[in-house]
């Protein structure tokens, strides 16, 4: 089940984040303000009413002349300041009865100190909180204390909070606006990519998205239009493949027909003689045979996942010597000069046995009779050349392709597969292979895998 929050859009899940974070800063810059300011003015209230209790006590002699009436209103300088005398050994006087009350042990300790001591504190007296602040009289029995409301500070505050509500709300909508602005606009690319994804998915047309900036979406977009890009080339190839195999797969299956047809329709009859029946059954013969390899061939081309085969550490050399053997078999009329030195890859012995074949049966194809097919291993890189006309500058390039065969090569047997194999079983490997013009003048092939070197060299010449 899909978590709630991802049931929203980015967009708005972005500006939620964006509102939630800046409120949060808000939230705490507020009260830190609040906290500091609330911090500051008590101080300042508690050292207003000490400054005013030491200046009454300077101003008198002692506590024992600073009675209620005797108190000059200059001396504390508001007319909101309560007055207490501590003595310990007379008591508490005060003309207001509840703060007479309030007095507790803070401020007969500081009445019982021989030292200059006072203390500060917060106390509620009739619903009412006030800061009371006691200061010692220096004779260690007596302190005068003043207490003030906390009233027109808490409405200071009170406001100050307000205040800061108003901004933070007003700041969170800003936010939210801001953060709404910034994801609609940020996400612009992130909607194209969307809606090109959405569009390639609903028609099959791989039309690429502009791309700008050099940013991270910019990356992103470049990326998709490369995906779009190989998809492209892969479609393009499939539709290839299958219509070349479609035309190399129609002659051989016509003209299988047509010997079918005169076969069945000579039937039992003497139109047909037994030569021409035999050889009409032999030509039926080899384009089944023609007709399996090119399938074979196409089926090792069209695997949906090359890359995975069976590996194993493998002697190159005994593979191309199991291949040439098989080669000279269906060339008798050539002579293979065969030179190999062990190198060990590791790879798939069938695929690069395969290889290694079709390079000498290409080679065999294009030989002359009685002509030389060379086939040289050393240092992981296997010479096939034959002695015939060579590869034209105008082929060089495209013989590596699927289905591609030279004006001179269509009168002549084969697929255009072949050497399309070879150069995918060296990809699968991690090798290359290449075309030229070999030592005799003939094509030449070098096909090259990575791997090691034999514990010594087993030349063999034929």
């Amino acid at each position: 089940m899909r978590r709630p929050h991802y049931r929203h859009s980015l967009a708005s899940r972005v500006t939620l984040l964006t509102t939630m974070a800046v409120g949060a800063a808000i939230a705490l810059m507020a009260l830190a303000a609040y906290t500091t300011v609330r911090i500051q003015l008590t101080n300042s209230l508690d050292e207003s009413l000490r400054e005013r209790a030491r200046a009454a006590i300077k101003s008198s002699e002692g506590l024992a002349t600073l009675t209620k009436q005797k108190v000059p209103l200059w001396v504390f300088g508001a007319a909101d300041v309560r007055i207490v005398f501590v003595d310990t050994f007379s008591g508490v006087m005060s003309a207001d009865p509840a703060m007479a009350q309030a007095i507790g042990p803070p401020e007969i300790t500081v009445a019982k100190s021989f030292e200059p001591s006072f203390s500060a504190r917060t106390v509620v007296v009739d619903g009412t909180r006030f800061r009371m602040v006691a200061v010692s009289a220096r004779d260690g029995h007596d302190a005068l204390v003043l207490a003030q409301s906390l009233a027109p500070t808490e409405r200071m505050l009170d406001r100050l909070g307000l205040i800061a509500l108003l901004f933070g709300l007003g700041g969170m909508i800003a936010a939210a606006v801001a953060g709404w602005g910034v994801a609609r606009n940020g996400l612009r690319p992130v909607r194209q990519l969307t809606e090109a994804a959405e569009t390639v998915a609903r028609t099959g047309q791989l039309v690429p998205i502009p791309v700008e900036g050099n940013d991270e979406i910019a990356r992103l977009s470049r990326a998709f239009n490369a995906m779009l890009t190989s998809l492209s080339a892969a479609q393009v190839a499939q539709r290839q493949l299958v219509a070349d195999a479609g035309h190399e797969l129609r002659t051989p299956l016509t003209s299988l027909r047509t010997n079918l047809d005169l076969l069945v329709q000579a039937g039992g009859s003497d139109r047909l003689t037994q030569a021409a029946r035999d050889e009409l059954l032999e030509d039926v013969r080899g384009q089944i045979n023609e007709m399996t390899t090119l399938i074979g061939d196409l089926v090792e081309l069209a695997r949906e996942d090359p890359s995975v085969f069976a590996a194993e550490d493998v002697d190159l050399a005994m593979v191309a010597e199991a291949a040439v053997t098989r080669v000279r078999r269906r060339a008798p009329g050539l002579n293979f000069d065969v030179h190999l030195e062990p190198w060990w890859v590791h790879g798939d012995s069938a695929a690069l046995e395969r290889a290694i074949t079709n390079l000498l049966d290409n080679a065999a194809k294009w030989s002359p009779p009685g002509g030389t097919v060379t086939a040289r291993l050393k240092d992981g890189t296997l010479l096939v050349a034959d002695e015939g006309k060579g590869i034209s500058p105008r082929d060089l390039p495209l013989v590596f392709d699927r289905f591609y065969r030279s004006p001179d090569a269509r009168a002549m047997p084969g697929s255009g597969l072949g050497l399309s194999i070879v150069q995918s079983v060296a990809d699968r490997h991690g090798g290359i292979v290449r075309a030229g013009t070999g030592p005799g003048g003939g094509a030449g092939f070098w096909f090259t895998i990575p791997g090691t070197r034999g514990s010594e060299a087993q030349p063999t010449r034929t």
